[in-house]
């Protein structure tokens, strides 16, 4: 350890295998507190099921929050379907290492940093065949050793369910400003959304609120809308368990487009139902973690 920069990471360390295992777990406990203290708010978003467009509310918050100028972090911490790259075109990225540690791929005119498994990966068919401790230790180090910097936010974006992933998050990040849940109107992602509060709940972790997504779709044609998998079920999942509504997103197949195509960051902004229901959301968050508008 004494040969040791405290600000440098043990895998890009050329003495690591002097340190005993427990004097690199000391020191990348003291890594991870110093990276996380440099970030202002952390936001784990959750699903209790797959398919609800979880992904698509991670993005478009980070993307949303860095069109207004903060800072803002975004680590994919779905190890086995690492998807947010190939929404914001970055699909092939590979990680650059150095001795102070791993720095995220950085797009956008802000400068949105970017961590996902996928960037360590052969190719985006590779399978992650990994138990519990592999996928923590994972977690680990893209909160402990990569190169974060300032950042006003940090969302993380989470696989369903509550297992190893949302637990490892919960127990590394221990001043989380809470979790955001998304569900989708239908009374079977509604159950599995009450799992993802009552999971945040026992770790003490704050809801900030709950997001209605795949909420409506309005007809390119002829301009109605149409409830597709019903409505209003996630305002009144919030309302039952007393936790804050922060809207709906309805579906726009002009998104869908985008992100299949990685151009999602090019759309960020435009007039259209969802972004603006995007917006309003991004300006009740704002106002629960005590941020002014910009």
């Amino acid at each position: 350890m004494a040969k040791c920069g405290e600000n440098k990471a043990c895998s890009a360390c050329q003495h690591a295998s002097t340190c005993s295992q427990e004097e690199q777990r000391r020191h990348q406990e003291e890594l991870l507190r110093k990276r996380l203290s440099k970030i202002k708010h952390k936001i784990m978003v959750m699903s209790g099921k797959g398919g609800v467009g979880k992904t698509t509310v991670s993005v478009n918050l980070a993307l949303e929050l860095a069109r207004r100028g903060f800072k803002v972090g975004l680590l994919d911490a779905d190890i086995h379907g690492p998807n947010v790259p190939l929404m914001l075109g970055l699909e092939g990225s590979h990680l650059n290492v150095t001795e102070s540690g791993v720095e995220p791929i950085v797009i956008g005119d802000n400068e949105l940093k970017v961590i996902s498994m996928s960037f360590l990966l052969q190719s985006p068919d590779t399978p992650v065949i990994w138990r519990g401790p592999l996928k923590m230790g994972a977690l680990r180090q893209f909160l402990s050793e990569v190169n974060w910097g300032e950042l006003d936010f940090l969302i993380v974006d989470l696989p369903p369910g509550t297992g190893d992933e949302p637990l490892s998050i919960a127990q590394l990040i221990k001043d989380l400003d809470g979790s955001i849940v998304v569900t989708t109107p239908q009374e079977v992602a509604l159950l599995d959304s009450k799992k993802s509060i009552n999971f945040s709940r026992k770790l003490n972790v704050p809801v900030l609120g709950i997001i209605e997504n795949m909420s409506g779709f309005v007809c390119p044609h002829c301009g109605n809308e149409v409830y597709l998998f019903k409505k209003g079920g996630g305002e009144k999942a919030a309302k039952e368990y007393g936790v804050p509504f922060l809207g709906r997103i309805p579906i726009d197949s002009k998104i869908v487009e985008a992100e299949d195509s990685g151009r999602l960051l090019f759309e960020v902004g435009s007039d259209s139902p969802f972004f603006r229901a995007f917006a309003a959301i991004v300006d009740k968050l704002l106002a629960d973690v005590g941020e002014a508008k910009s």
